[in-house]
């Protein structure tokens, strides 16, 4: 029942959250179908499917797939639109109360449309190409359209890590981040035709994004370390070692009962498709595999903080829905009483044993109540305290406050997705619901020894934001990342062997030990000894994993070629000082050498990511040459 703080807190809130939504459709089917490329007949990831005349828009996910519901019976003109392929435009009639089949074949062509090149007169090469594109977007119905001319979003500066002397520096210490926010985030700029901003640059979450097999999990730990070492593909000479970690998963059916709150922003500044609208119909999914057990309430805000909708069983997946349908964009954006709220809910309806969590959608705009990030971030770290969890979830363009959400989200014990559209909310909020929803370790560290017998030198790529104090490992009041059930966390490490020269480090220290006072013998076939901290969701004390790496080089697995790929391309999008004469071109073929089985095309879609980028130009836009 809700007390009267909290009904009164519902009052500004009448003509911004609970606007009644307007009636559906009368007379509606579904389009449905797939996207395949005309000539291999291999399926499509990420086209822009559009009913012209309509909001109607969607993008195709695995297996090339698309659905659009609600579309208004009769003969509709249906576009799609893909970078790298000709757009192909279809006259589709649709019945009421059923579902039409319109598969689509693209064939590959210029970069836009060609009506749109032929109307600007330009080739599809050069910079206006990209202004070109952001108008084929707006066509296509994507959603974004024009980039706006104020830009206010804000992204972290992150120094990319240098290489450090082993026999100055031995011990590498940092928290896992199993956030993916990054590889989404730059995903747009790129789809957009734009070259992401260095700091939209995380690439150890670019390279977390894609999931890896690992194999079978055994043992008293939630989760396994796996290591292999290759020989760099950008620098040859040096190694390349990746340390993973494997979490146990979960069938979504065995989770703990879930105590979730929905803590929605409705503030004016996501009022457009790409926010509120595209946010209501993520939450939308998560919803519809709620179970009897679980339970969700709704917090907004804008102006002001309220309860839209008290904490309500699973099984009333109806009241649940249209709480969220009614939600309607306007006003200022009350950020921190919002979050407050949120967590005294939670509190108020706390399962033991259970999965409580406040998941938090916004652009990140806070500008009313605690708005500063430091604020924030000490509001929700005595939150964390009761045993709620964050999830944060970021959407739109223009605005987008990315430095702020992530900070939140990494003190709230949680993670952080950006979601640009239906089918990253599905893989998030879906396909990852285990992990998303449920903690297995938290305060997760990782502590690498190099062994100066053999490892001259060493950078960590990526993890800028995630550095700790080496004799931060064994403290246990110090926070760390937290894995879920089924998440994987990749770490590289590149490291340069005895006898090479480590570039751009600081002098050999004149007093410590070097490379001529080996350790004793039966260390000398080992490059580096990994160790990790973590503790059990709800313990105070960190359980300790050991192992040693061998300084064997071998041939690299699939996932190692790929995960490869990816850091390289974000080298590249960084302008990285270490990437050597790494180029686009090879990126892809590392990446289509890593592609593997692919199933739900991710990969696939990054291989044409890296395409896209080199066809379009964007690295020269900053001097990169051939690249």
């Amino acid at each position: 029942m809700r007390n009267p703080r909290q009904l009164l807190a519902l009052i500004p809130l009448l003509t911004l959250a609970l606007t009644a939504a307007a009636p559906a459709q009368a007379q509606t089917g579904t389009l449905t179908g797939a996207i395949t490329d005309a000539a291999t007949a291999q399926p499509i990831v990420g086209a822009v499917v559009t009913v012209e005349g309509t909001s109607l828009t969607t993008r195709s996910g695995p297996g090339g797939r698309y659905s659009i519901v609600n579309v208004p019976a009769g003969e509709q003109n249906v576009t799609v639109t893909r970078i790298g392929y000709l757009a192909q435009r279809r006259q589709v009639t649709v019945a009421a109360g059923r579902t039409e089949v319109a598969d689509f074949a693209l064939l590959a062509g210029p970069l836009i449309p060609d009506s749109i090149a032929a109307v600007r007169g330009v080739q599809p090469a050069g910079p206006e190409v990209r202004i070109m594109l952001r108008a084929a977007s707006s066509i296509a119905g994507s959603g974004r359209g024009f980039l706006p001319d104020f830009n206010t979003e804000s992204y972290a500066n992150i120094g990319e890590n240098d290489f450090k002397l082993v026999s100055a520096s031995p011990l590498s210490t940092f928290s896992i981040d199993v956030d993916r926010a990054s590889y989404a985030n730059i995903r747009r700029f790129i789809q957009d035709g734009e070259r992401p901003p260095v700091d939209a640059v995380r690439i150890e979450e670019m390279i977390n994004y894609f999931p890896y097999d690992w194999g079978h999990l055994s043992g008293e730990h939630p989760f396994a370390v796996t290591t292999e070492v290759w020989e760099a593909p950008w620098t040859p000479g040096h190694r390349l070692v990746r340390i993973g970690l494997h979490a146990q998963s979960i069938d979504t059916g065995d989770l703990p009962p879930s105590n979730l709150v929905f803590l929605l922003d409705v503030s004016g500044s996501m009022s457009s498709p790409d926010k509120l609208p595209l946010l209501k119909k993520a939450f939308a999914l998560l919803v519809a595999q709620l179970r009897e057990q679980d339970r969700v309430a709704i917090v907004v805000y804008a102006g002001a903080a309220g309860l839209v909708l008290p904490s309500t069983p699973g099984s009333e997946k109806d009241e649940i829905a249209a709480a969220l349908e009614k939600l309607q964009a306007g006003g200022s954006t009350a950020g921190g009483a919002g979050i407050r709220l949120a967590y005294e809910v939670a509190r108020e309806n706390h399962i033991d044993g259970g999965n409580n969590r406040v998941i938090l959608a916004t652009d990140g705009d806070f500008n009313v109540g605690a708005s500063s990030d430091a604020e924030m971030v000490r509001l929700i770290e005595k939150a964390r305290e009761s045993g709620t969890f964050l999830t944060v979830l970021g959407f739109g363009t223009g605005n987008l406050k990315d430095s702020k959400m992530e900070q939140i989200a990494d003190h709230g014990n949680g993670n952080f997705a950006y979601v640009d559209g239906l089918l990253e909310a599905r893989k998030v909020l879906i396909e990852e619901l285990g992990g998303t929803l449920l903690t297995l370790a938290k305060d997760v560290k990782l502590q690498v020894e190099f062994n100066p017998a053999r490892a001259a030198g060493y950078r960590l790529i990526g993890y800028e934001n995630r550095l700790l104090a080496d004799e931060d490992f064994n403290d246990d009041t110090k926070d760390a990342g937290e894995l879920g059930a089924g998440h994987t966390v990749t770490a590289l490490y590149e490291v340069v062997p005895v006898g090479t020269e480590v570039p751009r480090a600081v002098d050999a220290l004149r007093y410590q030990p070097g490379p001529d006072d080996p350790p004793p013998a039966v260390f000398e076939g080992e490059l580096m000894f990994v160790k990790v901290r973590y503790k059990d969701p709800d313990g105070t004390t960190s359980k300790l994993l050991e192992q040693p790496v061998a300084d064997r080089v071998r041939s690299p697995s699939t996932d190692f070629r790929f995960a490869s790929a990816v850091a390289g391309f974000g080298m590249l999008l960084r302008d990285s000082p270490h990437a050597g004469d790494l180029t686009l071109n090879d990126v892809v073929r590392l990446g289509e050498r890593g592609k593997g089985d692919d199933p739900r095309g991710y990969r696939g879609e990054f291989i044409r990511l890296v395409e896209a980028t080199r066809d379009l130009g964007l690295l020269k836009a900053r001097g990169e040459g051939g690249r």
